[in-house]
């Protein structure tokens, strides 16, 4: 198996105490860096790792930190996004229940890099449970000198608040967190201004994933340099993946980029392979939200070079015959899985979700819902299928927030791979595993 950096004590007893975090080495990039490091080293050295942001989009962290406006007076921000949210993403909620200390390392040191003294973890409404432990472990961080005035001597000083959201999903959105934070309801913001230049209460605000800064740690302890030749080429370092479906062993995994994808869904050190002895029909790589591939493409890209588990091997292809890493919420889908009825669960999703500030998502995710639904019941004709990917084409690119892009990708990948499944259920009338929808909408029994 790989090397791990996050998870290397996930099996160790009382690990989320801080004496045994500390016991095996935590807190140790505190220390180096407010002891022996300028801010602007820390930002460095995520710089030279090739750090790319963990949940979902993979945008380079240093670089995204040096963005951060730094004017006279002016308090600078930092906000851990915790709202994790995707549909097949667990990862987060998993470090946090795990290691809550590794979290509340990265969060010090990132927000020492920042110039941050006040910095908030904004956790979704059903990790209520988890925000518990991170408070305990936030409480023993303060009672040892790693929170609060003048921590280690220095004249470095932060507090830290947990934040618990209300379930929302827009609010994983960077600036729809931000609106939530304040107290507002959160819809997302039109950029510009970014959050770097006006974010939380209108001050310079970083937004990073939980994943992306519990990695700061290991990066400062072990150098920049280090931490960027685990990977391959921009995919650099390592990456928890959520690991489900149709699996013998689902669960978190944190991976070397660069591994491939075969190896990981049949590896005995990984997911197992296929559950019952099945084949393998379509993977989504990344979380709900990116495009689903089948078998074939999903092992190997279009051109026939093996497909990795790096952001540029999974994209190889574009959207044609590639998907997205995302935010690793990675779903397999045995032989007897209904494409149709997956995607019908996902645009359901998206929904009951969007948060109806713009036309295009608002109308069009609950059009494709019910036309999705007229498969499901055997009533879709052909022109169904057309009508989808006119819709879908509708709402890609012509939303304010991500979210329209989120619901769109699916159903166009699910027309494009898996068209005849659409075909099939609109000539017969017929959805195969109807007992299965009926089960769905039946009422409970009294």
């Amino acid at each position: 198996m790989g090397r791990k950096l996050l998870l290397a004590h996930e099996n160790v007893p009382g690990i989320d105490r801080l004496d045994v975090y500390r016991a095996h080495g935590g807190y140790a990039s505190v220390e180096k860096a407010l002891k022996s490091m300028k801010p602007e080293d820390v930002v460095e050295e995520v710089k030279k790792s090739g750090l790319r942001g963990r949940g979902g989009a993979g945008f380079p962290t240093g670089l995204k930190w040096s963005f951060l406006a730094k004017p006279e007076g002016v308090p600078r921000y930092l906000v851990c996004n915790a709202d994790e949210s995707e549909p097949g993403t667990f990862k987060d909620r998993y470090l946090m229940e795990k290691i809550p200390h590794s979290l509340i390392e990265g969060m010090i040191v990132s927000s020492y890099a920042l110039g941050s003294n006040t910095s908030y973890i904004y956790i979704r409404g059903e990790y209520f449970y988890v925000s518990r432990i991170l408070e305990k472990a936030i409480q023993e961080a303060y009672e040892a000198g790693w929170l609060g005035k003048n921590i280690l001597g220095t004249d470095y000083s932060l507090d830290l608040y947990v934040q618990v959201g209300a379930g929302a999903y827009i609010c994983g959105e960077e600036t729809a967190l931000i609106e939530s934070l304040e107290g507002k309801r959160g819809n997302p913001r039109i950029k510009p201004p970014f959050p770097a230049v006006a974010g939380l209460w209108g001050c310079p605000t970083v937004v990073n994933n939980v994943e992306t800064i519990a990695a700061v740690a290991p990066i400062i302890n072990m150098g920049g340099e280090e931490y960027a030749k685990i990977g391959i080429g921009k995919s650099t370092g390592t990456k928890l993946i959520s690991a489900s479906g149709h699996i013998n062993k689902p669960g978190v995994y944190e991976i070397e980029l660069g591994l491939p994808v075969e190896e990981f869904i049949y590896s005995d050190q990984y997911c197992g392979g296929i559950r019952n002895g099945k084949k393998l029909k379509a993977v989504v790589a990344g979380g709900s939200s990116v495009p689903i591939l089948p078998a074939d493409l999903i092992l190997k890209t279009a051109k026939g070079e093996p497909r990795l588990m790096t952001y540029e091997s999974l994209f190889d292809g574009g959207f044609q015959s590639g998907t997205m890493l995302g935010s690793g919420g990675f779903i397999v889908m045995d032989e007897d899985t209904s494409i149709v009825k997956n995607l019908w669960n996902f645009t359901r999703f998206y929904h009951h979700e969007s948060c109806g500030q713009c036309s295009p998502c608002r109308e069009g995710t609950g059009w494709m819902e019910k036309i999705l639904h007229k498969f499901l019941e055997g009533t879709a004709n052909l022109s169904d299928i057309d009508l989808l990917w006119d819709i879908q084409s509708k709402i890609e690119g012509k939303t304010i927030c991500p979210l329209g892009d989120a619901a769109a990708w699916p159903v166009a990948s699910a027309i494009r791979h898996f068209k005849q499944e659409f075909e099939e259920i609109a000539k017969s009338k017929k959805f195969k595993d109807v007992s299965h929808y009926e089960r769905l909408h039946k009422p409970a029994m009294a």
